[in-house]
């Protein structure tokens, strides 16, 4: 196996679906050029040593064995205890040097593409004879950073990041991944760099919806969240405690609206103009319904709005981190716009999944995986930024 590698994973923007993966509805998602990146080289023993430099962290522990999680969310150990239980034998250890350019805890997927970067490391690195497509890395991701700490997340983040490209997410199992023909440009990331709480925001919308579902299946008989019109269910709203029923409502539209956009996003050829006008309502939905917008990032999008921008919509769990502006030839405008509302902007572009280069230690080619169609563009790494 390889004694050398450099793996870099992309974070991701949500066009469509926010808070729905969870719920086993559709979901579009794009990886952006903001990434994790991991150079690492092998050693004689079988621990790793990793230095993360962007947050002035390190961690060592022997990766041929289980390890105990020193805190919540402790994803390389669980992402290599995952691996570990379904067969990878560790056989050396590893040096590692982990740097980031994805805003950490904004909603982006930074620690999803850390894990997926850090599976696609071990797997290109260690003995096994585990399936290693793209979409087993993201379903290994999905168990080590979800399924491990009994969160509430759903698998958007992960494929997004592994797989790569445009992508509608049947996030119902089992998963389908369509690749989407429209090639987009033009979004400026926005980061209001207020602190979210991504567990509880996501925890208190499945719940709520969960129970407006649950309402529902009781008065409509074969009621299916993926199937059933607004019409059908819209008499029962009312028996609904308000706070579900306006929950349940947005996440209806929202379905809608990414339905809608899938049509038009399966063709090369779009209007532009319409699918801002998609991504904005998809927006107030977010913010008026499912009630996890929060007042900056309102600023930030109708500042980007007011320069130009055609679009845009929260990105994320919501409640703090992140927002994206659609705006095609207007993206330094849409930049400054947002930095003068306060935020950290960046003209973003998409890239392809995670891409894997190893060698031995001869430097012979051992591992060369990247999506021969979506050529990576591997971002400069800054230390201001990390996952």
């Amino acid at each position: 196996m390889a004694k050398k590698a450099t793996v870099s994973a992309p974070g991701r923007i949500c066009l469509f679906g926010e808070h729905q993966d969870f719920l086993g509805l559709a979901v579009i998602a794009c990886p952006i050029d903001m990434a994790i990146e991991i150079r690492a080289s092998g050693r004689s023993d079988t621990r790793f040593v990793v230095d993360m430099p962007d947050i002035g962290a390190r961690d060592e522990f022997d990766g041929a064995h289980e390890s105990a999680y020193r805190s919540d969310r402790d994803y390389l150990r669980s992402a290599t205890n995952t691996l570990l239980r379904a067969g990878l034998r560790v056989t050396h250890g590893l040096d590692c040097a982990i740097h980031g350019t994805i805003p950490i805890n904004a909603g982006a997927a930074s620690s999803s593409a850390l894990i997926v970067a850090w599976i696609s490391l071990l797997l290109a690195t260690q003995e096994h004879d585990l399936p290693g497509s793209r979409e087993d890395i993201a379903r290994y991701a999905h168990r080590a950073e979800v399924l491990e700490f009994c969160e509430g997340g759903g698998m958007m983040d992960h494929y997004t990041s592994s797989v790569g490209g445009l992508l509608h997410i049947d996030c119902c199992e089992p998963i389908r991944v369509t690749h989407l023909s429209a090639h987009l440009e033009g979004f400026v990331l926005g980061d209001s760099r207020v602190p979210k709480d991504t567990v509880g925001v996501l925890k208190a919308s499945r719940d709520a919806v969960r129970t407006g579902i649950r309402a529902l299946q009781e008065r409509i008989p074969d009621f299916c969240f993926k199937t059933t019109s607004m019409g059908e269910a819209e008499p029962y709203f009312d028996l609904m405690d308000p706070d579900v029923r306006r929950r349940v409502r947005a996440n209806f539209i929202d379905r809608d609206l990414c339905g809608e956009a899938k049509r038009m996003l399966s063709h090369r050829d779009f209007n532009p103009g319409r699918l801002g006008a998609m991504l904005y309502e998809h927006h107030v939905q977010l913010r008026d319904g499912v009630g996890v917008s929060h007042r900056k990032l309102d600023a930030m999008l109708d500042a980007a709005m007011e320069a130009g921008a055609l679009g845009g919509k929260l990105n994320g769990s919501g409640c703090g981190g992140t927002m994206f502006a659609f705006a095609p030839g207007r993206e330094e405008q849409v930049r400054e716009a947002i930095e003068r509302a306060g935020g950290a902007a960046h003209i973003i572009r998409p890239r392809g999944g995670v891409s894997v280069l190893a060698e031995d230690t001869a430097g012979d080619a051992l591992l060369d995986r990247r999506p021969a169609s979506d050529p990576v563009r591997t971002p400069g790494l800054s230390a201001t930024t990390s996952y």
